[in-house]
């Protein structure tokens, strides 16, 4: 089916910088640099700069930056890590195949992790906390920072949708001991395959997960360890290169149709847009001009009670839209002792969330083209 304002449209990325992209391409196998050369290098130095950390390793997935990060610090059989059960099932299966077991905590209405629900959670088996920066919005950092120094835990940031993102004016995934991130082709960074980066300022942590990717390769004569297959593509790196210099300007845009959006749908009683940005006070009390969440808006995903209802509608009328884990983890069948987590404000959102198109190509008009479409079959003006 052609859609008239597609979910996602990566062709019109590409042909918008299709010399630059050809040209890096070109560039890299005219060369032969196609595993580990200076377009990786390159690329984990620019994102770990932008970071403010010290150190990015690229790896296939971000997946494998969860995984890895876990191991590295040898968390594992016995061990318990907090996370949420709103997200992809990534989140959770890199603490399972890690050997340690996940513990789910619920989330707020802002699809993060409810902070205020994580000491309850904690146990002398605890080792870590894994908060999900959902949709481009940061977690409430400062709190769980506080409770992880409490309580001597690590904290990996799973900031696969949120490069970019601040709380409080600091970078999300700059507080933990370690923060892992996707490129896959729909995020607001994407090549074109699978990518992934962890970035930490802990430089024996880097080193152990630069051999993890890598089989363990010390030297190509020294093995220092078992290690595996998850190195980051040269030729996609170069992409990515390519790419990240656009990154501020895509944000800029994403922002600015979900401005659009949020002045456009604010009216409508049935509709509960996405959290708007909240700002903090300063310590002498008064309002801070920095807001508290600083939104990249990976994902533009509202709370609609008749949600299949409106993606029908929407549908028949030319508008693609995500309905993105219906069923949410915990209640996966095939998804073992996750069901004796009671996580009632997961279960009601997963129920009510659609995901409305949201790329920097989208015009003006066809955003406009999507709020009138939503009106009318609310019947609003």
């Amino acid at each position: 089916m052609t859609y008239k304002v597609p979910f996602v449209n990566y062709p019109l990325q590409y042909r918008s910088l299709k010399k630059e992209i050809d040209g890096a391409i070109q560039r890299v196998l005219n060369k032969g640099d196609l595993i580990l050369r200076s377009e990786v290098e390159k690329f984990e130095n620019s994102v770990a700069k932008f970071l403010g950390l010290k150190y990015g390793i690229g790896l296939n997935s971000c997946t494998d930056a969860l995984f890895f990060s876990l191991k590295a610090l040898g968390i594992g059989r016995g061990d318990e890590v907090i996370t949420v059960s709103h997200t992809f099932v990534a989140t959770i299966s890199a603490i399972v195949w890690a050997g340690a077991k996940p513990i789910l905590v619920d989330v707020g209405d802002d699809f993060l992790m409810d902070v205020e629900k994580v000491e309850a959670a904690i146990t002398k088996k605890t080792k870590a906390i894994i908060p999900v920066h959902l949709n481009g919005r940061c977690c409430d950092m400062k709190k769980l920072m506080a409770i992880a120094k409490k309580y001597n835990l690590v904290v990996i940031e799973d900031a696969a949708q949120a490069l970019g993102a601040k709380f409080q004016g600091k970078m999300a995934g700059s507080f933990g001991l370690a923060s892992c991130y996707s490129f896959y082709p729909a995020k607001i960074l994407g090549c074109f395959g699978d990518a992934g980066l962890v970035c930490t300022n802990n430089k024996s942590l880097a080193e152990k997960i630069r051999l993890f990717r890598d089989h363990g390769q010390k030297t190509k004569t020294e093995i220092a360890g078992y290690g595996f297959n998850s190195r980051l593509d040269n030729l996609q790196a170069a992409v990515l290169n390519v790419k990240f210099k656009y990154l501020p300007k895509w944000i800029k845009r994403r922002r600015e149709i979900a401005n659009q959006y949020n002045n456009g749908l604010s009216e409508i009683p049935e509709v509960l847009l996405p959290p708007a940005p909240s700002f903090a006070k300063d310590s002498d009390g008064k309002a801070n001009t920095e807001p508290q969440h600083f939104d990249v808006y990976q994902n533009y995903v509202l709370r609609v009670e008749k949600r299949d209802k409106l993606a029908a509608y929407l549908k028949k009328r030319g508008v693609e839209t995500l309905i993105k884990d219906p069923i949410p983890n915990h209640r996966q069948k095939a998804l073992k002792n996750l069901h004796r987590f009671n996580l009632p404000k997961t279960e009601q959102i997963s129920k009510q969330i659609i995901s409305l198109p949201m790329y920097p190509e989208l015009t003006d008009s066809q955003v406009g083209y999507v709020i009138e479409t939503i009106k009318k079959i609310f019947k609003t003006k």
